[in-house]
């Protein structure tokens, strides 16, 4: 009330008090640093003592950073990779609209927002609310939520209730082990019941959105981006506002290490679907860019095959039922239908094709072979034989070349982040001054060894092998004729080869040990595992996971025969 000068601000005269004693706006909380002044007669008499507060204990403890939540972390995370994404060309609605709405929905489901908090129940990890505005409270904490948000126009993830008493007593709490606010209680035991939030489902939520609006990145696309940089995931930290402070536990729910895992991502992307209780998702059909006969053209296209190869895989896709539309839509919590892996399954068709023509034995392909180069050197009329020895020497040398590149970018990933973590203002500047000595004898022994700088990342591209027709050595296969290895029956081009080798008689139990199969490079022909290695190089996933769609694929192909080869064996056996 003795207060009246006008607010810089907004010209009004409208004042109250924050905790450390300063004044600030009630119209526009501007906060001045004019300190009210206290007369104080409890210790002497007739004497006026005029005290400038020393602030909130708790903004203090945090050198000026505010109280923070982890679900705003991860809320910043998700805004980052979905901005990313669109500059890859994503559709401009998956982060306003689609992503939005599923993290909105997983806060509701996970009880973290948009929901009532029950009565009696602790304040827990994960909580986020308004505190009312009144004399008591603390305008000097800006609100991290709108500036979060992944929408621009509504931000804020509302309540029914406040908890800004109970809130601050679990931050002082917790403060010791980390700078959120919930970062101690987040990793507790009894947090494992739901499905807690991790830096790898920030990329399940990516995926299922991509997946949601169809659009034509694979999961196997989406991690590589991951790994070269194009989507923000690996110290993805530092682009935090300077008042979250991390430290503690932060460190170890933000802080990767490791690559995610392609397994990983997909089954925590299954597991979220079903946890939001989603509707059947927008349907697959044969238009779509994610139908298997789409992804084996792609895929066919950079692993240098010919493209005669499309007809039998659509041939394969169309004859087991693999490119129905309710085979391949997602049906969240239909667990009788199969999760599928759409660029796993289209190579594993592939490989299938290459079986049926080639039979990759390590005997009959290369007989193909030098049939296929006898004939290209006698007879130089229309288009070239396909030679698959030839293909494997162009092939493997370029892969070679290739993943060499790639071991060696990752023996140079940084893992520490670039931007210095400190903690207190008290060690800020040894911190800074630590790094800046680091940077500088990092520059003078790269110029004592020669070593270049780094060149600016490349811009992504859909394909990693690139092979064009134009090139006079050879080395393109795309125009090659298939007609060495086929021959015409009935009207139809069936192959030469009437054998196929099963890659397993029966399939395992996959609930139970993970695999439909399991593979082992000693126990199959090499030309079998150099297949299986060039997909596995282009989808970045272990063979096996594309062993496990080819012995699917071969079940369903082969269903009557091996039916009634088990039945002959169970028969001899009684």
């Amino acid at each position: 009330r003795d207060f009246n000068e006008r607010c810089a601000q907004c010209s009004e005269v409208n004042w109250g008090l924050t905790d450390g004693g300063r004044f600030y706006c009630r119209s526009c909380h501007h906060v001045t640093e004019r300190t009210r002044e206290v007369v104080n007669t409890d210790f002497i008499t007739n004497s006026r003592v005029q005290t400038i507060s020393r602030g909130s204990r708790k903004q203090e403890e945090n050198d000026g950073g505010c109280e923070w939540y982890i679900c705003e972390g991860f809320q910043l995370v998700l805004k980052k990779q979905a901005e990313a994404l669109e500059a890859l060309g994503v559709c401009p609605q998956m982060k306003d609209e689609i992503l939005c709405n599923f993290w909105r929905c997983y806060l509701q489901k996970s009880k973290q927002a948009y929901c009532k908090r029950p009565a009696g129940e602790t304040v827990k990890a994960l909580s986020v609310c308004e505190s009312s505005t009144d004399v008591d409270s603390d305008p000097e904490r800006p609100s991290l939520l709108h500036l979060l948000s992944l929408s621009e126009s509504e931000g804020d993830l509302p309540t029914d209730c406040s908890f800004a008493s109970s809130a601050s007593k679990v931050s002082e709490s917790t403060s010791v082990y980390s700078g959120s606010v919930d970062g101690s209680l987040y990793l507790m035991k009894n947090q494992k019941e739901k499905l807690r939030m991790t830096m790898p489902m920030t990329l399940s939520f990516c995926y299922m959105a991509l997946l949601w609006l169809r659009e034509p990145i694979t999961l196997s696309e989406l991690l590589r981006f991951v790994v070269e940089g194009h989507i923000p995931y690996l110290n993805v930290f530092q682009h935090f506002p300077e008042k979250m402070k991390l430290c503690g536990l932060d460190l170890r729910i933000f802080c990767v290490e490791s690559w995610p895992v392609y397994e990983e991502v997909f089954n925590k992307m299954h597991e979220l679907a079903a946890f939001l209780d989603l509707p059947r998702f927008p349907d697959i059909t044969d238009s779509c860019l994610l139908h298997p006969d789409m992804l084996c053209m792609k895929y066919l296209m950079e692993a240098n095959l010919p493209d005669e190869l499309h007809n039998w895989t659509c041939r394969v896709v169309k004859k087991i039922g693999i490119g129905e539309v309710d085979f391949l839509t997602l049906m969240p919590g239909n667990k009788s239908t199969r999760k599928v892996k759409y660029d796993v399954l289209a190579a594993a068709i592939i490989v299938v094709v290459l079986k049926l023509l080639f039979l990759l034995d390590d005997h009959y392909e290369w007989l193909l072979s030098e049939f296929a180069e006898e004939r290209n050197k006698n007879n130089a009329e229309g288009g070239p034989y396909f030679e698959f020895k030839k293909w494997y020497e162009v092939v493997k040398q370029s892969l070679d070349v290739e993943q060499k590149k790639l071991d060696e970018e990752r023996a140079k990933c940084l893992w520490r982040c670039e931007k210095p973590l400190f903690y207190s203002v008290k060690n800020k500047s040894k911190v800074l001054k630590r790094r800046q000595m680091v940077v500088n004898l990092q520059n003078q022994f790269g110029k004592l060894s020669g070593s270049v700088r780094r060149a600016e990342k490349p811009n992504p591209s859909t394909f990693q092998l690139s092979w064009s027709e134009e090139n006079t050595d050879g080395s393109c296969f795309h125009g090659h004729s298939l007609k060495g290895v086929l021959q015409e029956k009935c009207g139809l081009l069936t192959a030469m080869n009437p054998d196929y080798w099963l890659c397993t008689v029966k399939l395992c139990n996959e609930k139970l040990c993970g695999h439909l199969a399991h593979y082992r490079e000693v126990e199959f022909p090499q030309s079998y595992h150099f297949v299986l290695g060039l997909f596995s190089f282009l989808l970045r996933i272990q063979p096996s996971y594309i062993h496990d769609e080819v012995c699917m694929i071969e079940h369903k192909l082969f269903n009557k025969k091996l039916y009634k080869k088990l039945k002959y064996n169970t028969v001899l056996r009684k």
